[in-house]
């Protein structure tokens, strides 16, 4: 077992995932590569192959976050005479990528799991939104993995566009490192595979023509033809149309993301907290514990904002994103004390029935 999991590293095991593994001998462990709708691409240290959700474990599990997504470790067994693994269990997750799924359901769309690092990137040229840039952010830090900024495009803005979009991002007291990129000159494509250690894994998160692709085929050495020439405003036209996990040359493993239209926060309480720690300071010398800094005395956020020391926006940003999700949050516990409700009847019913 020890010899089989010093070979997983370099899939991105490690000592943390060993101390929580129980494996039968009958099982081996594998990582999930890709998800194609019923069937999963599986890796491990044999190389790739398919797999499917053995019955028990669909009949124990019904909610979207506890079926297996790219990234996650899973318990799965090798058939003699097939060729299709059977996953009986879904290991613990160490960090995890999730946002509310998009539309009107309240529930939770798992985008990746145990990525050790997070790239959030921008363009320069149309795409830039800082609004957007704290969403990204919340999720990052709420799912527990480390943060950075990827400015990309740097090549269609002045240098003073460049540096504005970089104190904007400093002002709204965002102090994570932030990476600028151009795919063009190539200029901050050294910094960025410096940045790129071998067995940890990185997720790429940005709306759709940022230059994700493009930047992750010139990793990988694909051919750049799998990415159409950029449209006449800039943005590219290639889309990314499934999560997949590969590793680089040099060892890195790297998650590709589609763009994300959508992006709603859900029980994001934690990374809220994380992502406006300026805020959360500030707001520990408020008048009251349960302030709501829209107007009480004594409120150290208003005195803040009187005082210039945080923007109007930053603040009314925050104050969206708790209210936002703590209605979701209320929402999707009502859906599992429902679904839970439907599981208590069905048992009662199928002991009815013996």
């Amino acid at each position: 077992m020890k010899q089989r999991h010093e070979s997983l590293q370099e899939l991105g095991w490690n000592d943390w995932f060993e101390q929580r593994a129980e494996v039968s001998p009958e099982e081996t462990i594998a990582r999930v590569a890709a998800v194609d709708r019923d069937l999963l691409l599986l890796v491990d240290e044999t190389g790739q192959f398919r797999a499917r959700l053995a019955g028990s474990y669909l009949h124990h599990h019904r909610l979207a976050v506890e079926f297996p997504c790219v990234g996650d470790w899973v318990r799965v067994e090798k058939q003699p005479g097939s060729d299709l693994g059977i996953i009986h269990a879904l290991l613990e997750r160490k960090t995890s990528l999730r946002r509310k799924s998009a539309g009107a359901t309240i529930d939770y769309q798992m985008i990746a799991a145990n990525v050790d690092y997070v790239v959030i990137v921008q363009s320069c040229h149309f795409d830039f939104n800082l609004r957007r840039l704290e969403r990204y952010l919340v999720m990052v830090m709420d799912g527990g993995a480390e943060p950075y900024i990827l400015l990309t495009k740097t090549d269609l803005v002045e240098a003073a566009v460049l540096e504005k979009e970089i104190a904007d991002i400093r002002a709204a007291g965002i102090t994570i490192p932030i990476l600028t990129l151009s795919n063009v000159t190539e200029e901050g494509i050294r910094e960025l595979e410096h940045l790129l250690s071998a067995g940890s894994t990185y997720c790429f998160v940005g709306s759709s023509g940022v230059g994700k692709s493009t930047l992750i085929n010139r990793l990988i050495g694909r051919e750049m033809q799998e990415t159409k020439s950029v449209s006449g405003t800039g943005e590219g036209r290639h889309t990314t149309v499934r999560r997949e996990l590969i590793r680089l040359e040099g060892g890195a493993l790297v998650i590709d993301n589609p763009g994300m239209r959508e992006f709603g926060v859900l029980c994001a309480e934690d990374g809220i907290s994380k992502s406006y720690a300026d805020i959360s300071t500030i707001a520990a010398g408020c008048r009251y514990r349960d302030c709501t800094h829209t107007g009480e005395p004594g409120c150290a956020i208003q005195e803040a904002l009187d005082s210039g020391e945080i923007t109007r926006a930053h603040i009314d940003n925050y104050l969206k994103l708790r209210k936002e999700s703590e209605y979701h949050e209320m929402s999707y516990a009502e859906k599992r004390k429902k679904n839970r409700d439907f599981g208590r009847y069905k048992q009662s019913v199928n002991k009815g029935r013996m």
